[in-house]
This record gives C-alpha cells, sequence and structure tokens, in this order.
C-alpha cells in the first residue's frame, strides 16, 4: 500500500509548493482557472522555499525582496490552527483517522514540485533516488503537520514515469530560471506577471522556414518586457 493511501496529507498542509510557468499554464488551461485563482508569491528572504532550486523573482512595489512563485495556502477547514494547498480535498475527521483523510483535488493536473516528491535525479541523471522524508514538514510539531507514515521504497513508484517526471521538472526549472533572469533584470508589477508568463510560453511552439532550418538559426524567445 502506497504512504499516501488513508493519507491526511501533511505534505501538503507543511509545503509551499514552488511552481513554473508550466506548471501555471497547464492549471490554467485544463481547469479553466485564472492566475489569480491559485497562484501567490511569498517572501522568500531566507531562501527557505526556492532552497537553491526554484528562481526568485523581484517586483517593482517591493524591489528588495525576493519572491519565490508558489501554489496559494488557505485555512483548513476541520484544523483552523494550520494552512493546507488550496487545492486539498479534506475529509473529516472521525475514530479510524483522526487527522482526517485528504486527496489532491488536481492530481493530474498538479504541478511538478508535486509528481516527482519525494525523489530526484542521481548526479548521472539517468536514476530516480528516493530521499529521506522528515518526521514533520514544519517547525511546529502539529500532528497535522506530521508527514509519511513510513519510508517511500522504489516498489511504491513506476520507475519509468518517475524519470520521465524528474527530466521534465528539470528541463521547466531550468527554463523557469532563465526566466527569472530575464524579468529581474528590470523588475515589473506583479500585476503584470500573468501577461508575461503568458507570453513567453505561447512563443516556446514555432515553425520555421525551410531556409532557417537548413542555415541551423538556433531558436530563442523574445523576451516580453511589460510596459
Amino acid at each position: 500500500m502506497s504512504p499516501c493511501q488513508n493519507c491526511h496529507a501533511g505534505c501538503c498542509r507543511s509545503f509551499a509548493v514552488s511552481i513554473t510557468g508550466a506548471d501555471i499554464i497547464r492549471i490554467e488551461r485544463e481547469l479553466k482557472l485564472n492566475f489569480w485563482d491559485f497562484v501567490c508569491r511569498w517572501e522568500d528572504r531566507e531562501g527557505l522555499i526556492t532552497r537553491g532550486q526554484a528562481p526568485q523573482f523581484y517586483f517593482d512595489d517591493e524591489p528588495e525582496v525576493p519572491f519565490a512563485i508558489c501554489l496559494m495556502h488557505s485555512q483548513s477547514q476541520f484544523f483552523p490552527q494550520s494552512t493546507k494547498c488550496r487545492f486539498l480535498m479534506e475529509g473529516a475527521p472521525d475514530r479510524d483517522f483522526p487527522l482526517g483523510e485528504a486527496r489532491c483535488g488536481i492530481y493530474g493536473s498538479r504541478p511538478s514540485a508535486c509528481r516527482i516528491f519525494p525523489t530526484r535525479l542521481s548526479s548521472s541523471g539517468q536514476i530516480a533516488e528516493i530521499y529521506d522524508i522528515p518526521s514533520h514538514g514544519r517547525h511546529e510539531q502539529l500532528p497535522i503537520y506530521e508527514l509519511c507514515p513510513r519510508p517511500w521504497i522504489p516498489a511504491d513508484l513506476d520507475p519509468v514515469q518517475t524519470v520521465e517526471d524528474l527530466v521534465v521538472a528539470r528541463f521547466e526549472q531550468l527554463f523557469f530560471q532563465q526566466l527569472a533572469r530575464v524579468w529581474n533584470k528590470s523588475p515589473q508589477s506583479w500585476a503584470s506577471f500573468p501577461d508575461f508568463i503568458r507570453f513567453v510560453y505561447e512563443k516556446r511552439l514555432i515553425r520555421k522556414t525551410a531556409d532557417e532550418l537548413e542555415a541551423e538559426i538556433p531558436a530563442t524567445i523574445p523576451f516580453f518586457r511589460a510596459a
């Protein structure tokens, strides 16, 4: 049985989930949601959210503050002293499950960070490694922030899908880091950020002319600068 079976989803309550532009576009398109329905920026001065992996963005309203782009959190219905991912669907606590059962409400469209948990690519880039999970996801030792009930093992995961998800996640994270470098050269408003994201990702699919193909001219994205 998977560690996620009958789980109260401590991971979805504990962590700020960093998302990429690709995650944003996919959720908007597949769930017919607006950027402002699920995306937030979280102050990340200490880098505790991005952890040197996800990029930090700056905005002209607070030019000295680095932000992580994340899924929104909302207050838990059954544990009001805690928060949860905006998409987590909670079940009421009962005698068998005192912390309740919970599940992802957008599982098929979930962000890459969720898809690859709890794995990472090996240094060779060819093998998925399962990393150890701490007992709690936050410093507050509340039961609701308890994480996986047992260590993950290879049999819990699909070896093909897991590596594919990791490779895609790495590519999208590197691309998002490139976007951050461009954006941060001249930070614009938070209100203009969704248009920047949509413009850039719409330009990731092009059709080259025969001359361009023959000349092997590398295709690059004409990065958008908000007005």
